[in-house]
């Protein structure tokens, strides 16, 4: 994965390398995204490498991670802006691999689907088209499924990996073979 002269951090993590096809990454403890929904706090302090697109687009990238701790995430993002983002991959939550989508509005709300065994590759894919996102995701080179379609501006917007340690100490994430590309 070669990142482009126009990729941005937000909330870079201190340990990160970019090898031929692939960013790596340590997230740092107490690292999420999240907006008031359930819990009353606003946090965003994840990792997140985005890279600006107008558009329609596709995005797909292969996350390996592993996650060890309760709401240990990865996988892609799309922000407008501090309260208007999608994030979706899996997510760690009570000791179960689950694909979740938290898509946020000034509000943030979450959707996840138990996967049957703990995966060894994700593949996550999103197709935007006007003010529609579709999340697809693969399992360990299975068939896609559809996980979700959400409503999203249609604005340009940065799209690229997220990861975040909400209540651990922090885990190994790959990506691989990021691709955006306007459609």
């Amino acid at each position: 994965m070669v990142t482009e002269l126009d990729d941005q951090w937000l909330n870079e993590p201190s340990r990160w390398t970019v090898g031929p096809g692939t960013l790596s990454l340590t997230t740092s403890p107490r690292t999420d995204f999240w907006r008031t929904t359930g819990y009353g706090f606003v946090r965003d302090t994840g990792h997140f490498l985005g890279r600006r697109i107008a558009g329609d687009f596709e995005a797909e990238v292969e996350v390996r991670a592993g996650y060890k701790d309760q709401y240990d995430q990865a996988g892609l993002m799309v922000r407008l802006d501090a309260e208007h983002w999608l994030k979706t991959g899996i997510e760690l939550v009570d000791g179960r691999h689950e694909m979740s989508a938290v898509v946020t509005h000034g509000v943030s709300d979450w959707s996840i689907t138990a996967l049957p065994a703990p995966p060894q590759v994700l593949a996550l894919r999103l197709l935007r088209r006007g003010d529609a996102l579709r999340i697809t995701f693969a399992v360990d080179g299975g068939p896609p499924q559809m996980h979700r379609l959400a409503f999203f501006p249609a604005l340009p917007v940065l799209v690229g990996p997220m990861a975040a340690s909400p209540d651990g100490a922090g885990f190994d994430v790959e990506f691989a073979g990021l691709r955006v590309d306007p459609i």
